[in-house]
């Protein structure tokens, strides 16, 4: 059995985080709610897959090249949503293929993600150094 390395705890510890601050994001109510829900939570919604890809594929050349792929990934789906056939408007009224493949389509949407991707990556980053300096000293 595989032992969970330093970095691996530290993906599973951020996922963890910022699961609740998507969804708390996609629900609050207050001010700029309007922005938070819909564009403040598709950042969280990219740094969530760039942590959930990076716990599989955790090397230093992943860093780089998760972001872009879960960039290209969620533009992709988002695109998606300008076609509802059966099967996608069936999995759309789930509340969980509400929230991975999303409803409605916005041009808005991809400037969030870049914003999503780019702290993804230094997100990724700063794990990475973390466990390296864990490697180091400990």
């Amino acid at each position: 059995m595989k032992t969970l390395t330093r970095k691996h705890l530290l993906v599973f510890l951020s996922i963890f985080l910022v699961v609740p601050i998507g969804l708390y994001s996609k629900y609050y109510q207050g001010i700029g709610s309007v922005w938070v829900n819909d564009y403040g939570a598709a950042i969280w919604y990219e740094v969530f897959w760039c942590l959930l890809a990076f716990y599989f594929f955790s090397s230093k050349k992943a860093i780089k090249l998760i972001p872009i792929y879960v960039f290209i990934i969620t533009c992709l789906l988002e695109i998606l949503q300008l076609w509802n056939p059966p099967i996608l408007a069936l999995i759309r009224s789930h509340i969980l293929g509400k929230l991975l493949l999303g409803t409605t389509f916005s041009w808005w949407d991809f400037p969030h993600y870049i914003i999503g991707c780019l702290l993804g990556w230094l997100w990724l980053k700063f794990i990475d150094k973390l466990s390296y300096k864990s490697h180091l000293t400990g």
